[in-house]
């Protein structure tokens, strides 16, 4: 026996076109699928110009379809929709753009058919004609589309993340970062698309719903500002630890003082993390615009090593500086590739014999310099000539002379020992540290220095009065 009921729309989607009506059917078809663990739904042509959505779970009764919603479904996070309200609006539609639909099940057919109001003999509404089962023993529910175009199911799969074609990069505890597959970027909640991104890097599937989402998700699906999903594909990001991701993000990261960079990478947080995963799984130093051209030197050295250069803006860098990684290695930036190089350093130490004469001659007044300024400090028990030196990350350019507090030797570079004046300088000025055991940079050093200048123009002046060999040395 047939049976009519009213479906009772009382507002029509006027902006839905019927994939968007197709969408809603694949939608209850994927929850079905979820709550019954059954097999993968079936989209498939039946026919010149008939399409099938087919789900094999419990079957649709025409009471769902008299439900605003569901407890099932409410009480699930991962479904996409409730039985009732989608699909009306999907049944509506199709009937306005005169697809006809037929619904089958083991508890019935039902097909659309326009008829009176009960009650009001004048008001023809939209109704569902419930007829016996053709197909009794069917496993699921089948939805017959006659008179739809191939194009709006294609539009329609391609609403679902599952049937987009974009590959899953990685799974976090909030959703999915997705690798388009092409210029525009995807936001899916639960796999269901409800807004565009011409400027991310990357598509989201967000999976965990906050209330900001939950309260922009409207019946129509679509138009969900930016404002609503933000945090959760910050949270995303933050929670991902996959080098592929963060590698993406860094490369993106190259064009962000020309402003052509994605918009994930306005935010610092973001930044910051990718940093930190890219420090962990790779050799990277990462260096500054400014740093680039300030110190090639260094850089180089970092390539040769066998570093990655990952330029970085200066906001970031300030903010790196010093932090770890999510293994606790400190993250390397130029000063600490710096700090690692010089700490590997190996000397190329030349014996005072190997010197040419000039250089002998310039290393023999060692003592008479140490004489100027006081005498030899006890903590120096030697000096040393080094062909190569550390690098001096301040002045990008490889140090002078050390004073390594370790060995009691003073290291001085062999280009120094081109001029008396050049030599005597760099060992004053290491036998100073020696002494004072101040650092570069400080104002107690310069008072030292003060003082040191001081004793040396004093002892000077006596010694020239007296021999006049101190002319003849500088």
């Amino acid at each position: 026996m047939v049976r009519n009921f009213d479906l009772n729309i009382e507002q029509i989607l006027e902006a839905w076109q019927p994939h968007h009506a197709v969408r809603e059917i694949i939608a209850n078809a994927l929850d079905e699928q979820l709550l019954t663990q059954t097999r993968d739904i079936q989209i498939y042509k039946n026919g010149r110009d008939t399409w099938c959505v087919q789900d094999f779970g419990r079957g649709l009764k025409y009471t769902h379809l008299t439900q605003n919603e569901n407890d099932e479904k409410l009480s699930n996070p991962h479904v996409i929709g409730k039985f009732g309200i989608g699909l009306k609006d999907a049944l509506a539609t199709l009937d306005r753009h005169g697809i006809n639909v037929t619904v089958k099940s083991q508890f019935g057919d039902i097909r659309l058919v326009r008829s009176q109001k009960q009650g009001f003999q004048d008001i023809i509404t939209l109704h569902a004609s419930i007829d016996e089962p053709s197909e009794p023993e069917l496993v699921g529910t089948k939805f017959l589309l006659s008179g739809i175009s191939d194009d709006e199911i294609e539009q329609a799969k391609n609403l679902f993340l599952r049937f987009s074609g974009e590959r899953i990069v990685e799974q976090t505890q909030y959703g999915e970062i997705v690798e388009s597959r092409d210029d525009v970027r995807s936001i899916y909640i639960n796999g269901v698309k409800v807004a565009s991104e011409e400027n991310f890097l990357f598509s989201y599937n967000i999976t965990s719903l906050n209330a900001a989402i939950k309260k922009a998700l409207n019946r129509e699906r679509s138009n969900v500002g930016r404002s609503a999903y933000t945090e959760r594909v910050k949270a995303i990001l933050l929670s991902s630890r996959s080098t592929s991701v963060a590698k993406a993000l860094a490369v993106n990261l190259q064009n962000y003082s020309t402003g052509n960079h994605s918009d994930e990478l306005g935010w610092l947080a973001v930044q910051e993390h990718a940093v930190r995963i890219l420090n962990q799984s790779q050799r990277v130093v990462f260096v500054t615009p400014e740093e680039l051209m300030l110190s090639p030197d260094l850089v180089d050295d970092a390539r040769n090593s066998g570093y990655e250069i990952i330029t970085i803006p200066d906001s970031l860098e300030a903010k790196i500086r010093g932090t770890e990684d999510f293994e606790g290695n400190i993250v390397t930036d130029l000063s600490r590739f710096a700090d690692i190089y010089n700490d590997s350093f190996e000397f190329m130490f030349v014996e005072a014999r190997d010197l040419t004469h000039r250089e002998q001659v310039v290393f023999g007044y060692t003592n008479q310099i140490f004489d100027i300024a006081g005498g030899r400090p006890r903590a120096i028990k030697g000096v040393r000539v080094s062909e190569t030196m550390r690098r001096d990350v301040l002045r990008n350019r490889e140090t002078l002379g050390i004073w390594d507090a370790s060995s009691g030797l003073i290291i001085v570079k062999r280009s120094q020992l081109s001029s008396l004046a050049s030599y005597a300088g760099t060992l004053l000025h290491e036998a100073l540290h020696a002494k004072s055991g101040y650092g570069d940079v400080s104002r107690d050093f310069e008072t030292e220095l003060t003082k040191l200048i001081g004793v040396i123009c004093a002892n000077g002046l006596d010694r020239s009065n007296r021999s006049g060999w101190l002319g003849r040395l500088f």
